[in-house]
């Protein structure tokens, strides 16, 4: 305290309190189906320490609110991702992990069975590039999807996609 007596006063409106908070407590549900996934376990490894952000990956997607798309997207796991993406919880949000989960990767060239990207499926909020791309990337696309939450919260529940 100041040595005139008076403390520091912080002014906060209850939705930029509510915004911060869910941005710091990200639980995403790991799904990773091709070589994306085993960066994805990387950055979630001890070296990178994603729990100082607040990040605590989940196994159910009733206790998640970010879904990871990490790897190739085949006609035959649309239908389990969306079911999984319905069953998670409002507000809700999603990274399209790599090349393959993006725009269907050096795959789509050859497999009609192929998704050219996740976004055809679920709605997305962060891309994040690369073949497969490294664990800081991941962790640049974590940190944008905070700064986005903070902004504005523009999950694909608050855009009407349910």
């Amino acid at each position: 305290m100041p040595k005139d007596g008076r403390g520091d006063i912080i002014l906060w409106r209850l939705e930029e309190a509510l915004k911060w908070a869910e941005s710091r407590s990200i639980w995403p549900l790991t799904f990773g189906l091709a070589c994306c996934a085993i960066e994805m376990m990387g950055t979630f490894a001890s070296h990178f320490d994603l729990e100082r952000y607040g990040i605590f990956p989940r196994a159910t997607p009733r206790q998640a609110d970010l879904m990871i798309v990490a790897g190739t997207v085949t006609a035959k796991m649309a239908e389990r991702i969306k079911r999984l993406y319905d069953q998670m919880p409002a507000p809700k949000y999603v990274i399209s992990m790599g090349s393959c989960a993006t725009a269907g990767g050096p795959y789509w060239h050859y497999g009609y069975h192929v998704v050219k990207g996740v976004d055809k499926i679920i709605p997305v909020d962060v891309y994040v590039p690369g073949c497969p791309p490294r664990p800081e990337a991941l962790i640049d696309g974590l940190l944008l999807l905070r700064e986005k939450i903070c902004k504005g919260g523009n999950s694909s529940a608050h855009r009407g996609h349910a």
